[in-house]
């Protein structure tokens, strides 16, 4: 099941707190997304980085449009459950990933 993102706190730094639609929350330091470069090159820019906000209708973290991160990749690292079943390759222990980016596009995994 994906759990929509539904608050999200600055906590500083590369630091945001998160909280889902079942209640869970955990608090997410992006500084490795902010060192895979690419797309979250971005990230890098504290102003930008603050500049965060949610997307009710994909219950994901976004940053203006240019940068979103899925709620089923934000939910395993806030809450350290590993990633759903489906978004794994085959012969993989879900407990052994972390930090799956979402494609350039702007769609959803």
């Amino acid at each position: 099941m994906i759990h929509d993102l539904v608050a999200a706190v600055y906590k500083g730094g590369y630091r945001i707190e998160l909280e889902f639609d079942d209640g869970e929350r955990g608090v997410v330091d992006f500084a490795r997304y902010v060192q895979r470069g690419g797309v979250f090159e971005r990230l890098s820019d504290l102003e930008f980085f603050r500049g965060f906000s949610i997307n009710q209708e994909l219950g994901a973290l976004t940053w203006r449009d240019e940068i979103d991160i899925a709620p089923e990749t934000l939910y395993a690292e806030a809450t350290g459950r590993g990633l759903p079943e489906w978004m794994e390759p085959e012969g993989t222990d879900t407990a052994d990933h972390h930090l799956h980016a979402g494609p350039q596009d702007g769609s959803r995994f």
